[in-house]
């Protein structure tokens, strides 16, 4: 089987797209559609960005945000959850919360959804490391199983 060739676009052509259902992300070039979350996916990440908020939030110390667009680094990435420190999250001219987040997070989830490609994931969550971010987690549901990612470490193998 021939693969059609197709026209690489921009970053910045890519942001002129309307947005997807799932979200798409562009990554080295390549427009990649997410998968549509699933029951056990939609449940960890709903559950996952209101505990963390309801931690950080009361101090604003941090904010969590599920499936937020950040674009950084020549990527844009939509992770299932994105967590940035209080004094990092950017504002409008009124000082309420942005709509564009072209930063890195400071924390970034990702939950495995099956057919998803691990290697896909993790090489969004090493593009967050590489950018800044402080800690990303791969979470496998089927697993039972957390992959965690801090900045220039070895990963750390959390089961139950």
């Amino acid at each position: 089987m021939m693969k059609t060739p197709t026209r690489q676009i921009s970053l910045e052509e890519f942001l002129q797209l309307p947005e997807t259902k799932p979200a798409s992300e562009f990554i080295d070039g390549e427009i990649i559609q997410k998968p549509m979350p699933q029951g056990k996916h939609s449940r960890i990440q709903g559950e996952l960005a209101t505990t963390i908020n309801s931690v950080v939030k009361p101090q604003k110390i941090a904010l969590a945000f599920p499936e937020l667009r950040c674009t950084f680094g020549g990527s844009s990435t939509v992770p299932d959850v994105a967590v940035f420190a209080w004094k990092r999250i950017p504002v409008d001219e009124k000082g309420n919360i942005a709509n564009v987040f072209n930063i890195h997070p400071d924390w970034t989830i990702e939950i495995l959804s099956p057919e998803q490609s691990t290697t896909k994931v993790t090489k969004n969550i090493l593009h967050c490391l590489n950018h800044g971010t402080s800690l990303g987690w791969l979470i496998d549901p089927e697993e039972y199983c957390v992959l965690v990612y801090p900045p220039h470490q070895q990963i750390i193998y959390l089961d139950n």
